[in-house]
């Protein structure tokens, strides 16, 4: 993890996460995501687990896990691309384990709706469809979805399938693909 975190040594020696900056504007993930989204999730929530664990509030564990699945979660996102579909190794992982990228988007969906509350759902790099209940720190992550109701309420009410109908749009391939190329 210390790999993906940025870490920063205090007055006191002690370790401390940075979050990592966006790659992109707070207005360039629209429509799939809202500026007022980002700055809640991006500029709120996700610093608030940053903050916490650096001040030593709250459990250690979960804000650290919560700005590390944030950490990976913000860096694969771009502009929205029209017909945005993986290429290179994401590609080739897909079309392995699924037959086709549209099967794999309907076999995440279908993983995606049984998640009763919040949670996160991913892509490992051997190509299987997980899901995390709340925050835990996981290694073999190469797409990462938030399922959490911060990540899609304000855009989309009640409306997940939406959302993640709109998420394909926004993802970083290429990002992606470096993920399963260097197991980070």
């Amino acid at each position: 993890m210390r790999d993906i975190i940025s870490l920063v040594e205090s007055k006191n020696k002690e370790e401390q996460l940075t979050q990592v900056p966006l790659p992109y504007g707070r207005k360039d993930l629209y429509p799939s995501l809202s500026e007022d989204t980002l700055d809640y999730h991006y500029g709120k929530l996700y610093k608030g687990y940053v903050d916490r664990f650096n001040s030593g509030e709250g459990d250690p564990e979960f804000n650290e896990a919560g700005a590390y699945l944030h950490s990976l979660y913000f860096p694969q996102l771009e502009e929205a691309v029209r017909g945005n579909k993986p290429d290179g190794a994401s590609e080739a992982l897909i079309n392995r384990k699924f037959g086709s990228f549209d099967k794999f988007k309907k076999q995440l969906e279908e993983e995606a709706m049984k998640i009763q509350g919040s949670g996160w759902i991913y892509l490992s790099r051997g190509g299987d469809i997980k899901t995390i209940k709340n925050h835990a720190i996981k290694k073999d992550i190469a797409l990462l979805i938030d399922w959490w109701e911060h990540a899609w309420a304000l855009d989309y009410q009640a409306d997940k399938k939406g959302y993640l109908n709109n998420f394909w749009k926004i993802i970083n391939w290429e990002t992606v693909n470096r993920r399963i190329y260097s197991g980070a």
